[in-house]
């Protein structure tokens, strides 16, 4: 014996609160909606017996579950999908370039360091022709990719001080594997201090017992730079 419910799927608006897309994002947060839930709020509505979430299981079906290979469809690919008119699939177009486009931006907003020069390079911009002393970190991740560079503290012509509380605190909230560590000599001196050598070795020794290893300090003037690293002081 037929019920009422044969063939036709429940509508969104009649699951329980937590289950449906929009409400479970917010409850829950993102990361715990499936890929045709997150389709479905992109599309809104489904079919008379279809309901959005099914409409993404369907494409996704169609895509091979690949994000990647869905991607690729276009808009007239994606109306042949059964609940997909042309405003539908180019919403759903329009959001995986979005993905695609953060994907890029993140690739190139994170430098490799390979080595001292590249972290001089980065700082530039930033400690170039200042007439006080700053000090900035660079947290890492494991393929040592610049995750944030930050400046920690801003002083006087020969001295800024450093809270290396402050300095972990920020490695462990952004996850760094990794810190190097920049600091500038307005009068151009190239050679560390001992107040210098002292931090660095402070900073050393805690990031052991952290896990969160110093590969380098350079000291940057605006004609070149010291490495603790490369003159073997770490």
């Amino acid at each position: 014996m037929k019920t009422e419910y044969d063939n036709t799927a429940l509508s969104i608006k009649s699951w329980a609160e937590e289950d449906r897309p929009r409400e479970k994002l917010l409850l829950k947060g993102k990361a715990a909606l499936s890929d045709a839930e997150l389709i479905g709020i992109l599309i809104g509505s489904g079919t008379k017996s279809l309901s959005a979430v099914d409409v993404g299981k369907i494409i996704l079906n169609g895509s091979g579950n690949n994000l990647n290979n869905l991607a690729k469809l276009s808009v007239t690919e994606l109306t042949k999908f059964k609940g997909i008119g042309t405003a539908k699939a180019i919403t759903i177009v329009s959001a995986l370039e979005l993905g695609r486009r953060r994907k890029t931006t993140e690739i190139e907003s994170k430098p490799k360091i390979t080595g001292s020069s590249d972290v001089y390079e980065l700082l530039k911009e930033d400690l170039l022709d200042l007439q006080h002393e700053e000090f900035w970190v660079l947290f890492l991740n494991r393929n040592n990719l610049v995750i944030r560079k930050q400046a920690i503290s801003s002083g006087g012509v020969s001295g800024t001080v450093v809270d290396p509380k402050i300095v972990f605190n920020m490695a462990l909230s952004h996850l760094a594997s990794s810190i190097i560590l920049v600091h500038n000599h307005p009068s151009g001196n190239l050679r560390p201090s001992q107040a210098d050598v002292s931090l660095t070795q402070k900073l050393k020794q805690a990031g052991q017992l952290l896990e969160l290893p110093i590969l380098d300090h350079l000291i940057f003037t605006d004609n070149g730079y010291f490495s603790f690293a490369d003159e073997g002081h770490l």
